[in-house]
């Protein structure tokens, strides 16, 4: 019966950061690393959209405005000096020109008009120049055209003056607005460069964080993984190299902690179990000491028994048979009965102790196992059962038999006594053996079956044992140890034998199994 051996008791938890496991130390920094990566990546967003607006306000609005208040200041020049020349000459070619100007005028102040929604800072200095523009076009565009054909060429002279105030003040609104322009072209012009100065600053925190979350990681990995691991492989290493007494012990994470705990436990378990396994192995040697002794006084016995024993047994036997043969004529009936059960028990005597001499040489005195063929060992038990065979007009049947790992002598005689048994259990039809074998599960299963009286099932326990009898001494003869012989010589080549159960009752089928060869 096997012994139930109790769980092993829960290693200390850890302490301190030993407590935490690998899964919440790789959460743990993979937040932080996250965290900081988030952090950058909205940063280098926030970055690039500053700049990417800076770059589009400048290149969008502040240098299309300078571009069209050049060209406005062009055309406005070019009207105020085609009209000057109609002023003085007369000429309609001046008008056409002037056209032309109000024109390229009326299209940069449309262009200018659709910035100012983005560039709301220059939209009073819009307003300004444009109003001014309008001005001198009313006191003097629109005064020459209307005096010309009256005043002639005088026109401009006496209008020289008005011109000179209105246009003045087209011109510090055109370098009002310019100014300003320039002003807000050169802080557009440095955030674009501050921007770009940061999201390269960025750009650098990105690849850095990347750089220390690929750094911690690693740190980690060692840390947390790499390290516990060799450590608790350099401890077992130590303990599988002999050193028993060695403690294992691995305080993190809190994974490695727990395995530690628990193959330690399993240590001290091996360590407890080795120590009470020595303890045991010792007393098994002194136990096999004394078994060795004892088998030496039982060999000893059974010298004496074969030789000690039976020589008075036949000496009662004899002198018993010579008492009968000299005095048998002085004798009564009663007397010769006396000397018949003097000689029945000698020979009972003799063949009890023979066959315990056979029963305590199984495995002992016997030879080795090797491959033996079955068939073999059958005929040899045959051939010694020959004239009990004939006699009772037995027949015996067999299949191809295989060769097993066993001893001959042994084997025959496990045949001999089934075979016998078989016979001498008959009932009154002529006895028929049949002895067959089949694999199963690397074993050899034999089958020995009879038509005799058969085995109740309730006996097919007692039937193996020493001594045991089912019938009447007068009835059949026998010692009782035919069959506990069958099944020590089965148990010594490995195997078992068991009695099959018969419904009917009507014969009897002895299985047992032997060890295969490995060819």
């Amino acid at each position: 019966m096997s012994r139930t051996i109790s769980p092993l008791a829960p290693p200390k938890p850890p302490r301190g950061l030993g407590r935490l496991p690998a899964g919440r130390w790789f959460l743990l920094v993979g937040a932080i690393v996250t965290l900081l990566f988030a952090a950058s990546i909205a940063f280098t967003l926030t970055t690039m959209n500053d700049t990417r607006e800076a770059r589009a306000t400048l290149i969008e609005v502040i240098d299309p405005l300078v571009l069209h208040t050049l060209e406005m200041s062009t055309s406005v020049s070019n009207e105020e000096s085609a009209m000057r020349g109609y002023g003085r000459t007369n000429e309609a070619f001046y008008l056409q020109d002037y056209d032309t100007a109000e024109k390229s005028s009326a299209t940069a102040r449309a262009k200018i008009e659709a910035l100012l929604p983005r560039a709301p800072e220059v939209r009073d200095d819009s307003d300004r120049l444009f109003a001014a523009i309008e001005n001198w076009r009313r006191v003097y565009a629109e005064e020459i055209v209307r005096q010309v054909p009256e005043t002639g060429k005088d026109t401009a002279s006496n209008l020289a003056s008005v011109n000179n105030e209105a246009f003045g003040a087209v011109r510090g609104a055109l370098a009002a607005q310019q100014g300003h322009l320039t002003l807000l072209h050169g802080d557009a012009a440095t955030r674009l460069e501050r921007g770009w100065d940061v999201f390269y600053a960025a750009l650098g925190t990105l690849a850095l964080v990347l750089l220390l979350a690929a750094v911690a990681f690693t740190l980690l990995v060692r840390y947390v993984v790499l390290r516990p691991v060799a450590a608790l492989q350099a401890q077992v290493r130590k303990v599988a190299a002999g050193d028993f007494d060695s403690v294992l012990n691995v305080s993190r994470p809190a994974e490695m902690a727990e395995l530690s705990g628990h193959v330690d436990a399993m240590r001290r378990r091996v360590l407890r179990e080795w120590r009470a396994t020595q303890k045991a192995q010792q007393a098994l040697a002194d136990q096999a000491a004394e078994l060795k002794r004892s088998n030496s006084e039982l060999e000893q016995f059974a010298y004496v028994a074969s030789h000690d024993l039976q020589e008075p047994l036949r000496k009662v036997s004899s002198f018993s048979q010579m008492l009968e043969q000299r005095y048998g004529d002085q004798l009564d009936d009663r007397a010769k009965q006396y000397i018949k059960f003097a000689v029945d028990g000698a020979k009972r005597m003799q063949l009890l102790i023979n066959d315990l001499l056979d029963f305590s040489r199984v495995g002992r005195v016997t030879g080795d196992r090797v491959p033996t063929s079955t068939a073999d060992a059958l005929q040899t038990a045959l051939d010694n059962l020959a004239v009990r065979i004939e006699d009772n007009g037995a027949t015996v049947v067999h299949d191809d038999l295989p060769t097993v790992s066993g001893n001959k002598l042994l084997l025959t005689q496990l045949f001999q006594n089934l075979v016998g048994n078989a016979i001498k259990f008959r009932s009154e039809e002529p006895p028929k053996i049949v002895v067959t074998a089949e694999r199963k599960d690397g074993m050899w299963e034999f089958a020995c079956s009879d038509n005799g009286i058969g085995v109740d099932a309730k006996y097919a326990d007692r039937i193996f044992l020493i001594f045991q009898r089912l019938h009447p001494r007068d009835v059949y003869p026998g010692t009782g140890i035919g069959l506990a012989l069958c099944r020590k010589i089965v148990e010594y080549h490995g195997g078992r034998i068991w009695l099959e159960e018969s419904p009917d009752h009507k014969g009897t089928t002895f299985r047992f199994t032997l060890e295969a060869t490995d060819e």
